[in-house]
């Protein structure tokens, strides 16, 4: 076995990969061999993304994808497989958070909504390339969750929620899959600067609320959470399963 980084011969699905932490993930695995499937809800923002890696050198294609349709998961993997053979790698990165608010008025289609699209989809997703993994002989699922799953903060219970959730569903999927040689770790991290969380880097004094309680002082990039994708969907991790591994500037010790 080669324990190293190198991915070649590898098919990756990277989910919400048209901007943000999927896209530098996305990038990232092609930079290290493997064949990427870029994927949103929007083709011409995959396309882009994917046209991006291949000028770079790498091998991607955009399937647009809304995670939150179960026909559509399935015609991501479907198409994933007839285009490069298989799936080694799944990076469940797509994620919503529509409202900002306290739990005691939270409404149920919101709640649902976010489970939908932070959870259910994840499972689905996982379960759908579950068999072409078993048939390789091996797999690595790695769940994007958050701190926020660990160590909620106000306003965002439903959101912390779902990830509590998702983080759950890592460790169970270790436990099942392990035998078939399919690995499953998450990846939690802390403020990092994208759209998704532009309500909180937007406002320079919630900015400074925030990062006075993060050890390192700030918020990260976008480019800071692609290497440990890389490590987790590579041999290096061979016997890392079940892990949560947290990038967040130190918030969770602080």
């Amino acid at each position: 076995m080669d324990y190293s980084f190198d991915l070649t011969g590898k098919v990756a699905i990277v989910t919400g990969s048209s901007k943000g932490i999927g896209k530098s993930i996305a990038m990232a695995l092609a930079e290290h061999g493997a064949q990427v499937v870029v994927s949103s809800r929007n083709q011409e923002a995959v396309d882009s993304v994917a046209e991006e890696i291949t000028k770079a050198g790498g091998k991607a294609i955009g399937i647009a994808c809304h995670v939150g349709d179960s026909e559509q998961l399935e015609a991501l993997v479907k198409g994933t497989v007839e285009a490069f053979g298989g799936v080694d790698i799944l990076v469940n990165n797509a994620a919503t958070n529509p409202v900002f608010g306290k739990l005691a008025e939270a409404d149920s289609e919101v709640f649902d909504k976010i489970m939908n699209v932070n959870v259910k989809a994840c499972m689905t997703l996982a379960n759908l390339c579950y068999p072409v993994m078993v048939e390789r002989g091996s797999g690595s699922v790695i769940n994007i969750a958050s701190v926020e799953g660990q160590k909620p903060s106000f306003g965002l219970g439903l959101y912390s929620v779902s990830k509590a959730a998702l983080i759950m569903l890592t460790k169970s999927q270790a436990k099942e899959w392990g035998p078939k040689g399919i690995r499953s770790n998450a990846i939690c991290p802390g403020l990092i600067q994208t759209k998704f969380s532009a309500s909180i880097w937007g406002n320079e004094a919630m900015l400074e609320q925030f990062t006075q309680h993060i050890p390192s002082k700030r918020m990260a990039q976008p480019d800071e959470m692609a290497g440990l994708a890389v490590y987790l969907a590579s041999e290096l991790a061979s016997y890392t399963s079940g892990g949560v591994f947290n990038a967040d500037g130190g918030y969770m010790v602080a």
